[in-house]
């Protein structure tokens, strides 16, 4: 699958659909992730590294204790792709579901 590098506006707009995610560098889109207990996080990175490796499309993320952060972006595209929000909306799922699941 070609990967085609959004523009500024597109990424403007999809931001405005996805208003946790904060763009950074101009090339990565970035958020933070708060769980009641160190567990609870590492339940979510599991579902974010399995949705990750079945897309080939892996962010970094780095745990704080009780909290994650997520940093996504495409490198083959230079940049911001729709493949990068697709997957901001599944960790978004991911969050919403084990939040309310402990």
């Amino acid at each position: 699958m070609k990967l085609e590098r959004l523009t500024q506006d597109e990424i403007k707009k999809k931001l405005e659909e996805n208003k946790n995610w904060k763009l950074t560098d101009e090339k990565w889109i970035i958020r933070k992730y708060r769980f009641r207990d160190y567990l609870q996080g590492i339940e979510f990175v599991n579902q974010v590294a399995k949705a990750s490796e079945e897309a080939n499309h892996h962010p970094f993320i780095s745990i704080d204790y009780k909290l994650i952060s997520v940093k996504i972006s495409s490198w083959n595209a230079r940049g911001l792709t729709d493949l990068d929000f697709e997957l901001a909306r599944k960790y978004d799922e991911f969050y919403e579901q084990i939040k309310y699941h402990f």
